[in-house]
């Protein structure tokens, strides 16, 4: 039912890449992927759009020290195009679920929370970015809970 998941957060540099990772550790028969509402991009001399981010080194090594590998990642801009490609599409926040509602009303229904299992209602994962390491493994272990629980409903 569920076989092309867009894990999706801000900038596409923390959160969405680690949720990435995880669900296709979780789930190698299918086809995962992360975007950025906001991608942070690289730019050019004359201020164009470069090539996307990496992910962030803390959100990786936090990641990695909890056995999670997290090869090479380029930080990608969510589009109409990539939501068209993906069956289920897993935000970190209700309010970026709204955002997506309100600019691609299309995706509303298969547009979820990834912490949709860790309460009654969903629990929304808040951004580490340039926050303390603590931040950053509470986060890990918040999207590793919710992927676990993913897992097991797919």
């Amino acid at each position: 039912m569920f076989n092309r998941i867009l894990v999706v957060c801000l900038g596409n540099i923390c959160r969405s890449p680690t949720g990435e990772f995880a669900l296709k550790q979780l789930l190698p028969s299918k086809t995962i992927a992360s975007a950025g509402l906001h991608a942070m991009k690289h730019r050019s001399a004359d201020g164009q759009d470069g090539k996307g981010w990496d992910m962030d080194a803390t959100a990786r090594a936090v990641a990695e020290q909890n056995g999670l590998a997290c090869p090479t990642h380029e930080a990608q801009q969510l589009t109409r195009e990539l939501i068209g490609h993906y069956d289920l599409i897993l935000v970190m926040e209700n309010e970026q679920r709204n955002h997506i509602a309100k600019r691609y009303p299309e995706a509303h229904a298969k547009t979820m929370l990834l912490g949709q299992w860790l309460q009654p209602g969903g629990k929304d994962i808040p951004d580490p970015y340039k926050k303390s390491d603590e931040v950053y493994q509470h986060v890990y272990q918040l999207i590793d809970q919710a992927c676990q629980a993913w897992a097991q409903k797919l």
